[in-house]
């Protein structure tokens, strides 16, 4: 077949709001000090990988794994806390538990609503599946504009709005009050992403009772175990029951739930690991402050938004690479983040390797 006509075949078929979308980028990061995907740098202890890989020697690859993976959430609910008047659905990571909630309510004029900056799998998947994205800008501190936020509800009646707790790309946890004004004023379903909360204090899980259209995400991921891709989302069973006819059979496969369920049994070992990132992250956010021209948001995740000086962050992402450290370029991802790069809190030998890379490029 011509390549033309193949082409012009894609157009016609394709939807137009496919056809605009540019597919998620990760780079290739062989060889470098990794620090732009905000993972857990920690491996685990030698003993515990040999009583892992023990485990895994009982699972029975010839058979599909349990659909609802029972063992698996009853797990969660003992590590996590979940109250237990919610139920879990769980994805193939978040983005696929965020894929689940849009497809549930799309519809002709239908609107996602969230705060901007954000994680920008919110707009991919709304704009994917027909829905219309709106994003509602932050204010220059990052903090929420609790009154334009309320008006963009009342005008556009959003189905859903994402509020990421703490907050990607910028770090910072929103006020507790800020967020529960706009649960109360929302018309459709809140989803609050706690994909960061093992980095901070806070969790809306106590809220749940309070407000059923409220729906909690959460992520294993960021707790050193992003390799399983296993994504968990916790609310009242009325809305879950709905989502859950969209889950496609089998998602958690028999690797992942024997293996979260083995990495959760030990969370003693993930807990540790979180509280050493949150120390490094601190010594990281002095280190970053004490050079000239740099300056740290703060943060409560395992990452750090910083700007640098005007029209240089495009140049200093590239020197980095060149000295083999890779971090996050958000530069013109949004208005807001105008002159920013991100960085991932990793092991101190990675994150002073970062620094001194960051003091050369300077």
């Amino acid at each position: 077949m011509d390549d033309a006509v193949n082409t012009n075949r894609v157009k016609h078929w394709v939807r137009p709001e496919v056809q605009a979308l540019k597919a998620y980028h990760v780079p290739d990061a062989s060889g470098y000090v990794k620090l732009d995907a905000m993972e857990n740098p920690y491996s685990w202890p030698a003993p515990v990988v040999d009583e892992w890989l023990a485990a895994l020697r009982a699972v029975s690859l010839n058979r599909y794994p349990d659909p609802g993976a029972a063992e698996l959430k009853a797990q969660l609910r003992a590590t996590f806390a979940i109250p237990g008047g919610s139920e879990i659905l769980l994805g193939n990571g978040s983005d696929e538990l965020i894929q689940m909630i849009l497809m549930a309510v799309a519809g002709p004029e239908r609107v996602v609503l969230a705060p901007e900056p954000t994680f920008s799998m919110y707009k991919i998947i709304s704009n994917s599946v027909g829905l219309r994205y709106h994003g509602v800008p932050l204010k220059a501190d990052f903090s929420l504009d609790v009154p334009a936020t309320l008006a963009a509800i009342v005008e556009l009646q959003p189905a859903v709005v994402f509020i990421a707790y703490p907050s990607n790309p910028t770090g910072n946890l929103f006020a507790r009050e800020d967020i529960r004004a706009i649960i109360e004023a929302a018309p459709g379903i809140v989803v609050v992403d706690e994909a960061y909360t093992p980095f901070c204090d806070g969790s809306f899980f106590a809220d749940l009772a309070r407000y059923p259209q409220l729906l909690i995400l959460r992520t294993v991921s960021k707790l050193g175990l992003a390799g399983l891709r296993l994504g968990f989302l916790v609310g009242a069973a009325d809305w879950l029951h709905e989502l859950d006819k969209i889950r496609l059979p089998y998602n958690i496969n028999v690797l992942t739930q024997a293996s979260a369920r083995f990495a959760l049994s030990r969370y003693p070992v993930l807990l540790d690991q979180t509280q050493r990132i949150r120390a490094e992250r601190e010594k990281l956010a002095a280190d970053l402050a004490a050079l000239a021209g740099v300056a740290p948001f703060p943060s409560q995740a395992n990452f750090i938004l910083f700007r640098v000086a005007a029209g240089r962050a495009g140049e200093l992402f590239q020197r980095l690479k060149e000295q083999q450290v890779l971090i996050k370029s958000v530069h013109g991802a949004h208005p807001a983040l105008h002159d920013c790069l991100r960085v991932t809190v990793g092991t101190p030998e990675e994150n002073q390797a970062f620094i001194t890379a960051l003091r050369a490029a300077l």
